[in-house]
């Protein structure tokens, strides 16, 4: 599942998984995502931390505090890369922090 309130994020990610026979599920928020995910029950998440309403941080640890989907892997996207955004990325129960804009590589390697 990839969630990212941006359209070209989206297509992008979900080009580059499909070339790789992934399905793909997509969200354009954290509310939308939360929806889908007990629908369709992804295997990895990747999720966008700026987003309106519901940001990644919060969809994160929505879906880590679910004994459900806590096993699922979270892996964060955005353009930030600081320290403090990583860190807290692995407080909310991420797996990963990838900076964008994110190689194929970079992508396949977070799976």
């Amino acid at each position: 599942m990839v969630i990212d309130d941006s359209k070209t994020i989206r297509r992008t990610a979900e080009m580059l998984l499909k070339k790789e026979g992934c399905e793909v599920i997509t969200a354009v928020d954290g509310f939308e995502a939360l929806a889908k995910i007990s629908d369709h029950r992804p295997q990895i998440i990747f999720v966008d931390i700026m987003m309106p309403r519901l940001d990644g941080y919060q969809t994160c640890a929505l879906i880590k505090n679910n004994a459900t989907y806590r096993a699922k892997p979270v892996i964060m996207l955005s353009s930030k890369d600081g320290l403090f955004d990583k860190a807290r990325g692995r407080v909310v129960g991420s797996e990963e922090y990838l900076t964008k804009p994110f190689t194929r590589e970079e992508l396949l390697g977070a799976i």
